[in-house]
């Protein structure tokens, strides 16, 4: 009987609210933007130096672009707290927090001015993009299945920019740099 009253009542604040904001999974999806919040504000500080160690201009100039866009991921995600009334607040991620201490490896065990270091930068670049990929599109799930439509839709605008930074790089190591740093 109480899981009943407990479900109905839950159930009741969703469709007074048509947002579920008291419920345990709010507070989870919550907490989940603060990680990719902290995610994204650690990444915009790794890109500068990813840039600086890259030896393409090609590869240089695709991480300045994505600077720039994390840092307008890092406003949404500002502007996704504010619409649900919450704080922004970043949280530890550890998964970033692993992803950008390989990327730290990439350039320490590779020789500058090698195609090998562009090829394992995009390959760490790469592993951020789909650890991003996978966590705004379970995001967009979230939020579409909450009724926060708004959200869903900001963070839909990030994971497709994200998605295209993904091909972006995919195109920089299969126009030269994969095969010029297997003949090194």
């Amino acid at each position: 009987m109480a899981t009943t009253r407990k479900t109905g009542a839950k159930s009741a604040a969703k469709s007074k609210t048509g947002k579920m904001e008291n419920s345990e999974f709010h507070e989870f999806f919550v907490d989940e933007l603060k990680d990719i919040y902290w995610a994204e504000k650690h990444l915009v500080k790794a890109l500068p130096k990813m840039k600086k160690a890259a030896t393409s201009p090609e590869l240089a100039a695709a991480f300045e672009k994505h600077t720039k866009e994390t840092n307008n991921h890092i406003a949404t995600l500002e502007q996704v707290f504010q619409l649900l009334g919450e704080k922004a607040q970043a949280k530890k991620c550890n998964a970033m927090d692993g992803l950008l201490k390989e990327a730290d490896g990439v350039i320490e065990d590779t020789d500058t001015g090698t195609l090998i270091r562009d090829a394992g930068l995009i390959l760490a670049a790469q592993k951020v993009e789909h650890y991003e990929i996978a966590t705004y599109g379970t995001l967009v799930v979230f939020a579409e299945n909450m009724g926060h439509n708004d959200v869903a839709e900001l963070l839909q605008f990030t994971l497709d920019n994200e998605k295209a930074t993904d091909i972006a790089l995919t195109e920089v190591a299969e126009s030269f740099v994969n095969e010029q740093a297997a003949a090194e």
